[in-house]
């Protein structure tokens, strides 16, 4: 029997495997909170499938996502990552990358993990009855307020719907459709 999934991602080997094992799963490891920020900023004024298809690249060219070697990038790493055809070349981007990791450090620092700080901007999941993921709404009030936190700590590319992707992305937010396998289970 087939199980009933989100049609958005639906026809898609890769879409779908992402879907089923990681999307809307809560994550409070600091490691993989990092890299699906840093993922979700590349994804601005993009499509999710460009970057899902690029993931592996990432990780390879920005040092499997270790934020304190990516906090030390100087310009021969950005020049490196600039000319690598299989990552998104933008120097905004490739810039906000490090300062982005620069910021994290010190929310780590302020807050014993990034975990802590994050998480508590909603104690729990959130979760959302949608019928049709054409429902979820882009923004909200709670990612405008995350995402203004974070600008003024010094964030870039984390727009409240960059922020409200990222959210569902980590489980923040649970917009599985509700006739979704996947709604009950995470």
């Amino acid at each position: 029997m087939t199980k009933h999934k989100c049609s958005w991602c639906l026809g898609d080997d890769l879409y779908e495997a992402y879907h089923d094992n990681e999307w809307g799963v809560p994550v409070y490891n600091d490691h993989q909170l990092f890299e699906f920020l840093i993922l979700e900023t590349f994804q601005a004024g993009l499509s999710w499938i460009t970057i899902l298809r690029k993931r592996e690249n990432f990780r390879l060219a920005f040092d499997f996502f270790d934020y304190k070697k990516i906090a030390q990038y100087e310009d021969d790493k950005k020049h490196e990552l600039l000319n690598n055809a299989s990552v998104i070349r933008n120097k905004l981007k490739v810039n906000s990358a490090i300062t982005n990791a620069q910021a994290f450090i010190k929310i780590q620092e302020e807050f014993g993990s990034f975990n802590n700080y994050l998480w508590a901007f909603v104690n729990k999941p959130i979760k959302n009855r949608l019928k049709n993921f054409k429902d979820a709404p882009a923004n909200t009030p709670l990612s405008d307020k995350l995402s203004k936190d974070l600008k003024k700590r010094g964030f870039k590319f984390v727009g409240s719907t960059v922020i409200y992707a990222f959210m569902q992305a980590t489980g923040m937010i649970n917009d599985h459709e509700i006739g979704c396998f996947r709604y009950e289970e995470v």
